[in-house]
């Protein structure tokens, strides 16, 4: 892979990290970790968490867990050529994070999925 195709995605990181979406915390779901913070009750949710990970192919660079904070939702991203053809995957936690679709960067198009339904919630996308 070229340096400046992964220069690109981290780009693209940073610069998508301007969205914001809304994720409403439900206190009451069964299965939920509750952790009691600054006299505040914060829900916690683990995410899946990779940097590169090609279709067809296990996770090359950063894999594991994350823990999303009140702020923040599991992610997970895709990168497509313009010919429709995934080229790119990566999953983690991000702040502000809002559902895109077909966002142009370069010669790409970029879809973000975000949610805080469950742990690893961003595994299935």
């Amino acid at each position: 892979m070229c340096k400046p195709h992964l220069l690109r995605c981290l780009i693209l990181l940073c610069y998508l990290d301007v969205f914001s979406g809304s994720f409403l915390s439900d206190a009451n779901k069964v299965g939920k970790v509750l952790v009691h913070e600054n006299n505040n009750v914060v829900e916690i949710v683990q995410c899946r968490m990779c940097h590169l990970q090609f279709p067809g192919e296990n996770c090359t660079r950063g894999r594991g867990i994350c823990t999303a904070t009140t702020e923040e939702a599991c992610m997970t991203g895709k990168m497509f050529k313009k010919d429709g053809t995934m080229w790119l995957i990566f999953m983690g936690c991000l702040k502000n994070c809002a559902n895109v679709k077909k966002i142009k960067w370069g010669s790409y198009l970029v879809d973000f999925m975000c949610c805080r339904g469950h742990d690893m919630c961003n595994e299935r996308f």
